[in-house]
């Protein structure tokens, strides 16, 4: 009986899976799919009654294996693409040309928003030197709860200014996000480039349905880790220009991307399930003496908060140096890289 419990709990779970990628389809949901869908859903109800009616597999359970197999196949052969109709704030790609320690990056966001989804799209070219990198920033942004939130790594070229780097799914126009969609190759993975008035501002300043919160900490560790990491942010960057690749809910997000671009140097930190659970990130980074721990935790994410300093800098031409007026900022490095441990 035991079998048969885990074998019906294996079918319910293939069947779930397989409506799930049925219905959505590759990007759109069309009465076709809807159809076809509740068509294997059918089957999946079958196959589960025939389970406690025989003691080996019956016809219904050798059929829907069949199906699943087709539609599993199916689902693989979906691929990413470069050529859809995308959403505005999603349209271009960032790029990025190298010259030894000189980087232009092309294609940096700079909407001038009037409200979430009322904006005066802009874009600019810059030039970075690598070798002045002072610092990488992390910021989180929750707005359902402490276990889940948004992140976003901003590197500090000193006067240069900041360059902030989301990592989002790209949507095309119409669409809207989906956790469940997230699993299923419904989405493209972008990393957008932008300066931090626009994708900051648009989180603290124009977000209101939810609303989020968001929190700004210096990451703590050495300047070449950071330019390491800053040059394996642009390898990405340019080959998904020429190679786009799907977004994942679990295992290519916003967060568990970062961790792997931090691969590249020795000293990352082990995986954990903090990762999973983005809300938690900073926590685990304290805990692991990556950011400032003169302060309990407590105290320094209630300082870390910044919503009432981007709302104050709105427009201004030095929005990045306001939001970082925070007293555990200016405190911890006075926002240089500090050693911290083998590269």
């Amino acid at each position: 009986m035991i079998k048969k419990i885990f074998w019906f709990l294996f079918l319910i779970g293939i069947t779930a899976w397989g409506v799930s990628a049925l219905y959505y389809g590759d990007s759109r949901t069309s009465t076709w799919h809807i159809a076809v869908a509740s068509a294997f859903g059918f089957s999946g109800m079958l196959a589960a009654i025939d389970v406690f009616r025989s003691d080996r597999y019956g016809q219904w359970q050798l059929s829907h294996l069949l199906l699943f197999f087709g539609i599993w196949v199916w689902w693989l052969s979906i691929a990413p693409a470069n050529d859809r109709d995308w959403q505005t704030d999603v349209a271009r790609l960032a790029y990025a040309t190298i010259d030894g320690d000189r980087v232009t990056l092309h294609n940096i966001r700079n909407f001038d928003y009037r409200s979430e989804f009322d904006y005066q799209p802009a874009y600019y070219d810059k030039n970075f030197d690598i070798s002045k990198l002072q610092g990488v920033d992390l910021f989180v942004f929750y707005w359902m709860g402490p276990a889940i939130a948004h992140t976003i790594l901003s590197f500090d070229f000193g006067e240069q200014g900041h360059l902030a780097v989301s990592i989002e799914t790209r949507k095309q126009l119409g669409e809207k996000y989906s956790t469940i969609k997230g699993f299923l190759r419904q989405y493209e993975l972008i990393y957008v480039v932008a300066d931090e008035r626009d994708v900051i501002r648009l989180r603290t300043n124009f977000r209101n349905n939810p609303a989020e919160e968001a929190y700004l900490y210096r990451i703590t560790g050495s300047q070449e880790s950071g330019q390491r990491l800053f040059l394996s942010y642009l390898a990405t960057i340019n080959a998904l220009r020429d190679q786009p690749k799907f977004y994942n809910t679990l295992l290519n997000n916003c967060t568990v991307a970062i961790w792997l671009q931090s691969l590249v140097n020795k000293d990352h930190l082990p995986f954990s399930w903090k990762i999973l659970l983005s809300g938690y990130l900073p926590e685990y980074l304290y805990e692991s003496n990556r950011l400032e721990t003169q302060m309990p935790f407590v105290e320094l994410q209630r300082q870390a908060n910044i919503n009432h300093l981007a709302k104050m800098a709105d427009r201004s031409a030095d929005f990045s140096r306001q939001i970082r007026l925070a007293s555990h900022y200016l405190n911890s490095t006075d926002g240089r890289i500090v050693e911290s441990g083998p590269n």
